[in-house]
């Protein structure tokens, strides 16, 4: 074993206490197996520091607690090309493939360094519309006290970070990307079951959502766990599908706050969506606050009829029974948002049984090429301004309660 690590690693000390593991560069080939065995090395008393070299490109490799990951500027973490590298294994409680950085059951994970966590995902994208299953890029499934921080993360098969189960998560000044023209589920960022999160100075840039919120599978067996406790602020989204919540909410979500956000350029900006088979009762208590929107499509989306039937909405869908996983999106406030040159100002549209309560614009000004849809919603506004192109600033739909 002692002449094993002596190839792969070098190990040196740092501070009292703590040692610095080095993965040997190799000349051909992948370095996984350098990286995993510093990785396990130094789990419990040190740092994983990746430098010497411009390119690490590995195979799949597994976190362990008490461990820093550190990727020193100019330095990359690849993704192996080679989609045989990433075995098959149930992931988010799904059939899936192996992500590049996992973690289970752990505690104590940073990953730092200013460098980048590239996923090469690009001879994935062309899967995106198919069956075929695509890896996410980093998960930690049922970890405590996670930092992310000063690194970039980009070009990911699918997902791109997902705390799954976990709590008391930071990511901090980083960048995540993605080409527009990569598509379906890049997303940045995505919180499932998750608590006590914190997304603090991120710029995303991506083809689907830059930060989702999410809490359980469509037609979940559960039982799920709500995501709740989650701060987003300070962040630049571009392109991308903008800040959701949702749609897989099956578990509920609470207690959301995301102020001081600028998006430019997304598809929508703000969006709540969830449908009759991925719901909770408990989907609500967000503020969004100091908000700033340019080149948007939709600036505001809420809808209870993601994944539904193509043209089905609140206009024209009767009312249904009360089903396992219905919506009810409650106790929304929006204030200081300002909104220049969206395509749509907003659409807030919710079931006949399970309209959208309590819903409070404060302090809002949109210019858009059309204004306000509303349906099946209770809403107040307060200092609010719709400026359209063309139409009215507000169209009041079937059971549309709109106070001012």
């Amino acid at each position: 074993m002692k002449k094993l690590a002596a190839v792969l690693f070098a190990l040196t000390p740092a501070f009292a206490g703590e040692q610095v593991c080095r993965p040997a560069p190799v000349s051909t080939g992948l370095d996984t197996a350098a990286i995993q065995q510093a990785i396990d090395a130094c789990a419990g008393k040190g740092i994983v520091r990746l430098d010497g070299k411009a390119r690490f490109v590995t195979a799949p490799l597994t976190l362990k607690s008490h461990t820093v990951l550190e990727i020193a500027p100019g330095t990359t973490l690849e993704g192996s090309s080679d989609h045989a590298d990433y075995a098959p294994m149930n992931v988010l409680r799904q059939n899936g493939l192996t992500p590049l950085l996992y973690a289970n059951n752990a505690e104590d994970i940073t990953i730092r360094g200013g460098g980048t966590i590239d996923g090469r995902g690009e001879s994935w994208w062309p899967l995106a519309r198919s069956a075929a299953k695509r890896p996410h890029l980093i998960i930690f499934d049922h970890v405590k006290h996670i930092v992310m921080e000063n690194v970039t993360v980009q070009n990911s098969p699918s997902w791109q970070i997902v705390p799954y189960y976990s709590e008391d998560v930071v990511f901090r000044n980083m960048q995540i990307f993605a080409p527009a023209r990569a598509g379906h589920n890049t997303d940045g960022i995505d919180p499932y079951a998750s608590r006590h999160v914190l997304i603090d100075h991120v710029l995303i840039d991506t083809g689907d959502d830059n930060v989702a919120i999410k809490s359980g599978k469509p037609g979940s067996e559960g039982p799920d766990q709500p995501s709740e406790d989650i701060r987003i602020v300070d962040c630049t989204f571009r392109h991308g599908h903008g800040l959701s919540i949702g749609s897989e909410i099956a578990g509920g979500v609470k207690n959301v706050v995301a102020e001081r956000i600028s998006f430019e350029g997304t598809d929508q900006a703000i969006r709540i969506k969830s449908g009759r088979d991925r719901g909770n009762a408990d989907i609500g208590g967000f503020t969004f606050r100091d908000i700033t929107m340019k080149n948007v499509g939709t600036a505001i989306l809420f809808t209870m009829y993601y994944g539904a039937p193509k043209g089905e909405n609140g206009a024209n869908t009767p009312p249904a029974a009360v089903g396992r996983l219905p919506p009810h999106f409650h106790d929304i406030v929006l204030e200081n948002i300002t909104v220049e040159s969206a395509k749509k100002a907003m659409l807030i549209d919710g079931l006949p049984e399970s309209p959208i309560t309590a819903v409070r614009f404060k302090n809002v000004a949109i210019t858009a090429e059309t204004g306000a849809v509303i349906r099946h919603a209770a809403v107040r506004f307060e200092g609010v301004e719709i400026h359209p192109a063309a139409g009215e600033p507000v169209v009041a739909g079937p059971g549309a309660q709109i106070t001012k």
